[in-house]
């Protein structure tokens, strides 16, 4: 028997030829008010005339994209349903051509982009880290190692965190899915009571913070690390800049050790555990382990292919094997070795539902460079500060994308809005082009620090309720500030080793 994300049928047998059968109602997933708004800004901004330079097309495109974004911000619908419905509206306004069969295939072209195929087959790459169990004993061994004190379990859940980045794609699943786990079951054995404030500081609340900023620092470091990452490649190809899968790591690896050296640090001094011992947590570990039993031979198997994909990511370009079909690789040697069967594939809900987001933002985005919105806006906004030399132009681009994250409770929508148009910006006002780039792409994800709902595992964490809004966000200023600080200068000078600028 099927179960639909929508509805979920069951019956029983109650008597010799009855059978009863329930359906649950399916969860509401329109806020009516919220479309609502979403489709009167999008007609505003459609029936305005364009402004001088700009073609109607590009500007009825820019009304789809705007009015997606705000329905995807105010939680209209969600990020799939929306992405439906925008390229609904872009194959049937015709924007892209005046063909009706062009226009659809247009339209569709975002599904034949290689790097949503990357983050789609990274997404089943990750079901084996989870389905093995591997994912789980490698946090253990870590928290084994390191975790007799609250800063030791912090640090061992880092290195979790940074091993299994690589081959995870979703943040989400990655703190959801292992670490979150963890984190409860250390807050049970020390009797956490979230509603009481000296119960949750004792570890739970300092382990919290600590593994989600871990989660979206480790975000930065791997392009395949989470799902708004490969948007920030494309965007830059469009404007001719070449970020690889090897190049974007070699580039995030020193500003991205500092920070996971440094964070768990700074979190401490803001808000510290009281616990100084936490020898105890140890015994969870033991047992987890025990339970689990000896490496089996699909955790095995699981640890050569993430190997293999490394190698390839790493030096593949040496071949001519690109980082998409490397992840066809990976996931082929995982099917061929029954380490993951088609079902398991087909039950990736979250793969699908990002294809089809994905497909929609990078054909919307796209376009509008192609029908010449991002290099008009780009020139727009230079007529502002074109007096400024790069280097001041280049921290006011920083702080504004940083600290406009209050906006957005998307890490994807935040990059899909912003990203294209303030690299376009800043590639004008002579900004070395990898420079921004890649610092835009870093930024993409550890301005999630901000919020308690800035990007996917933050609701995750925050709903277990050992940390406190005014917490979380005290905590997310401070961290915001070091952030900026260590990418733009650890970071910069990094750069300059690699001679990016």
């Amino acid at each position: 028997m099927t179960q639909s994300t929508t509805t979920q049928a069951t019956s029983a047998i109650a008597g010799e030829g009855t059978i009863k059968s329930t359906v649950t109602k399916p969860a509401k997933e329109i806020s009516y008010k919220s479309l609502i708004a979403t489709v009167i800004f999008g007609l505003i901004l459609w029936f305005i005339s364009p402004p001088e330079g700009v073609t109607q097309n590009a500007w009825h495109l820019l009304a789809i994209f705007l009015a997606t974004i705000v329905g995807i911000i105010t939680k209209a619908a969600s990020m799939g349903t929306m992405s439906v419905v925008a390229m609904a509206l872009v194959a049937l306004t015709r924007v892209l051509d005046p063909n009706p069969v062009m226009a659809i295939t247009k339209t569709l072209s975002g599904f034949g982009n290689s790097l949503i195929w990357l983050i789609v087959m990274s997404f089943f790459i990750a079901r084996g880290f989870i389905k093995t169990g591997l994912g789980t004993r490698i946090a253990c061994w870590f928290i084994k190692a390191m975790g007799k004190t609250p800063l030791g379990l912090a640090y061992s859940l880092s290195i979790s965190e940074l091993v299994l980045a690589p081959a995870i794609p979703s943040n989400t699943a990655r703190s959801g899915g292992i670490i979150y786990p963890i984190i409860k079951s250390i807050a049970g054995m020390f009797d956490t009571d979230p509603a009481n404030d000296a119960s949750r500081k004792k570890i739970a609340a300092f382990l919290t913070l600590s593994a989600y900023n871990a989660n979206i620092i480790t975000s930065t470091m791997f392009l395949t690390a989470t799902a708004s990452n490969p948007l920030c490649q494309r965007f830059a190809a469009d404007l001719g800049i070449n970020i690889t899968w090897g190049s974007w790591a070699m580039a995030a690896m020193v500003p991205g050790l500092v920070a996971l050296i440094v964070t768990p640090l700074i979190i401490r001094k803001v808000l510290p555990p009281t616990l100084k011992d936490t020898k105890q947590a140890l015994v969870i570990v033991n047992e987890s382990l025990k339970e689990m039993g000896p490496i089996s031979k699909n955790e095995w198997f699981m640890v050569a292919t993430f190997f293999i994909l490394l190698f390839l990511w790493i030096l593949g370009g040496l071949f001519g094997i690109d980082a998409t079909t490397t992840a066809f690789i990976g996931l082929s040697i995982l099917l061929l070795g029954s380490v993951l069967n088609w079902e398991d594939v087909k039950s990736e809900k979250a793969a699908w539902d990002t294809m089809v987001w994905f497909a929609a933002l990078v054909m919307m985005a796209s376009n509008l460079n192609t029908l010449g919105f991002i290099g008009w806006f780009s020139n727009w906004i230079k007529g502002y500060i074109a007096s400024l030399s790069w280097l001041a132009a280049f921290p006011i681009i920083i702080v504004v994308y940083f600290y406009s994250h209050y906006m957005f409770a998307s890490a994807t929508a935040h990059v899909a809005a912003m990203y294209a148009a303030l690299l376009g910006v800043g590639v004008s006002l002579g900004i070395p082009p990898y420079l921004l780039a890649y610092m835009l792409g870093f930024i993409g994800s550890v301005f999630g620090t901000l919020t308690h709902y800035g990007h996917g595992p933050a609701p995750v964490l925050f709903g277990s309720g050992y940390v406190t809004v005014k917490e979380w966000w005290t905590v997310g200023a401070v961290l915001s500030i070091f952030f900026i600080l260590n990418w733009m200068v650890v970071g910069g000078a990094w750069f300059k080793v690699l001679g990016l600028y």
